[in-house]
């Protein structure tokens, strides 16, 4: 490691201040903070003494997302071998399903980070290190049949108009990963629904069955998968979203280092299963159902972009709530505007999307009732403080 400390400095001397290159200082600076830890300290302002920093953050992030990354590159191969009706082995699916997926987190880095690297030379300040999740959340909520154009153009729209518009990272008011989801949904809508979008080269097997599970209950259809196949994540869906194991080990990393907030997970799961519970409590109230109604509200935690949703976006420190109570707030009306959106309009079968994006926008909205009911109270309990002191007196 010595030896590579050497060479990066002598690398980094044109860029140093004073210096020929030094308007792009930020590009090797980046280059260096990520393969060193950075040897720059706060120097004013109140600061907390701590060995955390962003890229620590991101990178525990990065690590939580691994197996169901590492799960969606086998079950993108499954899906698609699976039509063929001939054996295959584990590697064979796996090695089909990276083929198709690396490419897209290639081009996700490559047009992000660069955008970064352009707008951190423009505006002279560092690069930061919230694209590390971004760039590799992008490619995993996507459905692995969108051509790598649409999602280097998702990408573009993400960085410009969801996060550097607002002045860059830490300043975005809606999730980035998000953004680009919504983006690429509303932009190319046939290739983000359909039964071919979610299995890799559909267009080569006759009779292709790769729709969703909420996009058959949509369509009225009865679903073939089990809860178990749901559970493990054997079944349709973008890269990496389908598989509710691997994401629950991502969220336990995630709840153990503090990195994501717990109560944001639980209070979305349990909003989530209050509104399912209320969907699925229509027949009793003499009201007619349909098929996403009547579907057991356990089951809607398991299908669909939720859980994924739930864990990595909606725990978002920026575009999320702040206080401890609006988390709590926050997270169960995610939950539940989810569900809501999912049954009450089949167009948008995916309602997690729609669901914390909304929650995006009122998040500093809770956080500020949240604020202000502490203040009431603590205004009310030094009046009534005073009061007592004043009668005892």
């Amino acid at each position: 490691m010595e030896w590579i400390r050497q060479r990066l400095d002598k690398i980094k001397e044109p860029f140093a201040k004073g210096n020929k290159y030094e308007k792009f200082a930020p590009a090797v600076n980046a280059l260096d903070t990520f393969l060193f830890t950075p040897n720059h300290t706060t120097q004013k302002g109140s600061h907390i003494r701590d060995a955390v920093d962003l890229k620590r953050v991101m990178i525990t992030v990065v690590i939580a997302l691994i197996p169901a990354l590492l799960f969606g590159m086998w079950n993108t191969g499954y899906q698609y071998l699976v039509q063929l009706d001939e054996p295959f082995t584990f590697w064979d699916a796996f090695g089909h399903g990276a083929l198709k997926i690396l490419p897209m987190i290639v081009v996700s880095y490559a047009v992000g980070l660069g955008i970064e690297f352009a707008f951190a030379i423009f505006r002279g300040h560092e690069v930061n290190e919230g694209y590390l999740v971004t760039g590799l959340l992008i490619p995993m909520i996507m459905p692995v049949g969108l051509p790598l154009w649409m999602i280097a153009i998702s990408v573009v729209f993400a960085v410009l108009i969801g996060k550097e518009a607002f002045g860059g990272t830490g300043m975005n008011i809606l999730n980035p990963a998000l953004t680009a989801r919504a983006f690429a949904f509303f932009a190319y809508p046939t290739y983000m629904s359909g039964n071919q979008v979610w299995v890799s080269n559909a267009w080569e097997v006759d009779g292709v069955s790769g729709e969703t599970i909420l996009g058959t209950l949509a369509a009225g259809h009865d679903v073939q998968y089990s809860a178990m196949n749901m559970f493990t994540g054997v079944i349709p869906g973008s890269v990496a979203e389908t598989s509710v194991l691997c994401i629950l080990l991502g969220a336990l990393l995630l709840a153990i280092t503090k990195t994501g907030s717990w109560r944001i997970m639980l209070s979305a799961f349990i909003g989530a299963a209050v509104m399912g519970l209320i969907f699925n409590a229509l027949p009793a109230m003499g009201l007619e159902g349909n098929d996403l109604t009547n579907f057991p509200w356990y089951l809607h935690l398991l299908v669909g972009g939720l859980a994924f949703g739930i864990v990595f976006m909606a725990t978002d420190p920026v575009s999320g709530a702040q206080t401890l109570k609006g988390k709590w707030i926050y997270g169960f009306l995610i939950g539940f505007f989810s569900i809501m959106i999912r049954v009450f309009n089949p167009a948008y079968p995916e309602g997690v999307m729609l669901g914390i994006l909304l929650m995006n926008v009122f998040a500093p909205t809770i956080d500020h009732y949240v604020i202000q009911s502490n203040i009431k109270r603590r205004k009310k309990r030094v009046y009534t403080t005073n009061a007592q002191v004043e009668t005892a007196v």
